[in-house]
C-alpha cells in the first residue's frame, strides 16, 4: 500500500466519519484506513465510536484489533467498559484486544469474562484464553494447519486434522469455547465438503457468538457450498441480529447470483444492523464481480 501524508489519511477518515455518506462508502474508507495502519488512521477510526450504527462501530473494533497496534489498546479498552455500547460493539472491542495480545490486557479480561451481557463474556473467555496460549512455551512447538487468510483469529487452529474428531470438538458444549474455535479454525482450513458440512452443524450450537463466528469462517471460505447454511441464517428471523448480519457479509463476500437475490430480499430488514449489512454485503458481492484488485484500495472519493 502507497504511503500517505497524514492530510491524506485524514480525508479518508473524514468519509468513514460522515453520517451522511452511504454505508458502503463508510465502510470502504474503514478498510483502506485499516491497510493504511498508524497513529493518525487509528484516531480516525477512534473517533467514529460515537455514530449511532451498531455495525460501522463493531467493524471499527474489528479492524483495530486486525492492525496488531497496542496504540489503539486506550479505545479497545473505554469501548469495552462502556456499558452504553450495544453488547454487539462491545464483544467485538473484546475480541479484538484479544487479537493484539498484550499479556497486560489479562486483568481486563478477566474481569469482563463474567460480564451480563453473554456475547461480552463469552468473547473476553476467549480472549483470555488466547493471550494465555500465546504465552504458553509449548504452544510454540505445536504444528498447526496453515491459514490461506490473513486474518488474526481469535483462537489458533486445533492439532487435529481428521474432520470426524475436529466436529465432536466443534459440537461437543461441555468443552471451553476457545477449543471449539480451534476445531472451527481447523475445519475452515481444511475447506473440503466433510469440513463445510461440519462447519454448517456449528448453526445448531446454544452460543450466538459461536453461530455468528461460523458464518464469518464461511465468508472468509468464499465457497459456495456454505451459501444454503447462510442463507437459512439469514432467513431465520428469529435468529440472533449478530448471527445473520454475520451470514449477510459472508454471503457478500461469496457473491454468486444466489447470494445477491437473498440479500435484495432483507435491505429493508426490521432490524438496522442487518439491513446495514445486506447494503455493504451487496457492494462487496459487486466488487467481487468486477475487475477491481482490493476492495478498500485508497482511492476513496474524498469530496474537498
Amino acid at each position: 500500500m502507497v504511503k500517505l501524508s497524514d492530510e491524506a489519511v485524514v480525508k479518508i477518515g473524514s468519509v468513514l466519519n460522515d453520517p451522511k455518506r452511504p454505508m458502503k462508502e463508510r465502510f470502504r474508507a474503514l478498510f483502506t484506513l485499516r491497510n493504511l495502519g498508524g497513529e493518525t488512521a487509528i484516531n480516525c477510526i477512534s473517533e467514529c465510536f460515537t455514530d449511532e450504527s451498531v455495525l460501522l462501530k463493531h467493524e471499527l473494533a474489528y479492524c483495530l484489533g486486525q492492525m496488531q497496534d497496542q496504540r489503539a489498546i486506550p479505545k479497545l479498552r473505554s469501548v469495552l467498559e462502556d456499558k452504553n455500547q450495544d453488547p454487539i460493539v462491545r464483544h467485538e472491542a473484546g475480541e479484538a484486544l484479544g487479537a493484539i495480545g498484550d499479556p497486560n490486557l489479562r486483568e481486563l479480561l478477566e474481569k469482563y469474562q463474567h460480564d451480563p451481557a453473554v456475547e461480552v463474556a463469552e468473547t473476553c473467555q476467549i480472549a483470555l484464553q488466547r493471550i494465555n496460549w500465546i504465552a504458553n512455551e509449548e504452544s510454540k512447538k505445536e504444528k498447526l494447519s496453515k491459514s490461506l487468510y490473513s486474518s488474526i483469529d481469535p483462537a489458533p487452529p486445533s492439532k487435529e486434522d481428521d474432520v470426524e474428531s475436529l466436529k465432536k470438538t466443534l459440537l461437543d458444549e461441555s468443552r471451553p469455547l476457545f477449543e471449539r474455535y480451534r476445531a472451527m479454525f481447523s475445519l475452515r482450513n481444511l475447506g473440503t465438503t466433510e469440513s463445510i458440512n461440519a462447519l454448517g452443524e456449528g448453526f445448531q450450537a446454544t452460543s450466538a457468538l459461536f453461530r455468528h463466528e461460523v458464518a464469518f469462517v464461511f465468508g472468509q471460505m468464499q465457497d459456495e457450498r456454505s451459501v444454503h447454511f447462510l442463507k437459512k441464517t439469514l432467513e431465520d428471523t428469529a435468529e440472533h441480529e449478530m448471527v445473520r448480519h454475520e451470514a449477510a457479509e459472508a454471503l457478500g463476500s461469496i457473491a454468486t447470483d444466489e447470494c445477491t437475490e437473498v440479500l435484495k430480499k432483507y435491505l429493508s430488514d426490521p432490524r438496522r444492523v442487518v439491513r446495514e449489512s445486506c447494503e455493504v454485503a451487496l457492494d462487496m458481492s459487486e466488487y467481487e464481480n468486477s475487475p477491481e484488485f482490493q476492495y478498500a484500495n485508497t482511492l476513496v472519493t474524498v469530496e474537498e
